[in-house]
């Protein structure tokens, strides 16, 4: 395990876990949406966003964060294993509301001085809010994550499915263990 791709929902804790995985392997971090997302949420051009992620995704090792289709397969050619975060939808909800607020009621700058928007608790676009978006895509990627664990062009990944925080807290434990037999 040495470029690990760590997938799920908004909210799921995907940034988090990557942080410490990359902190555990000695490798470096990349959160996806700190690439994507420029000053004012303008999203970086498409060819550049591509360049960039495949620049880091050459790397010898990595935990890239994220589930934009558009570098997906760049970082899933490179990559040996695909850590799903894949938690009830209730659990998700919770997290990124909590989350939400946090980071709107202290201002923290997320990316490039991008900041929470208050209003995403008062939108239902999941285009205009992360807490719509995370409700509206928990199916999504359910399925989308379910099915390329299973297609045989994703063959050369190990997918690590966790599902619940006990899951994750024993894979943070020893990460290696978990590559080796997948199943736990």
């Amino acid at each position: 395990m040495r470029r690990v791709s760590v997938v799920g929902n908004s909210g799921s804790g995907k940034s988090t876990l990557a942080r410490r995985l990359a902190a555990t392997l000695g490798v470096p971090y990349l959160e996806l949406d700190s690439v994507f997302h420029q000053p004012g949420w303008e999203p970086l051009p498409s060819d550049e966003f591509k360049r960039v992620v495949a620049a880091r995704a050459d790397e010898d090792g990595w935990v890239i964060d994220g589930n934009y289709g558009a570098v997906r397969p760049v970082v899933w050619a490179r990559a040996d294993t695909v850590v799903w975060l894949d938690l009830p939808r209730r659990t998700i909800m919770r997290q990124v509301t909590w989350r939400t607020v946090r980071r709107a009621l202290t201002r923290e700058e997320l990316w490039n001085g991008n900041r929470e928007p208050v209003a995403n608790f008062f939108r239902w676009d999941p285009e205009e809010s992360v807490i719509s978006w995370a409700w509206h895509k928990h199916g999504e990627y359910r399925d989308r994550y379910a099915a390329a664990a299973k297609d045989p062009a994703n063959a050369h990944l190990a997918f690590i499915r966790l599902r619940s925080r006990r899951d994750i807290d024993r894979f943070l434990a020893d990460p290696l263990r978990l590559a080796a037999d997948p199943r736990g």
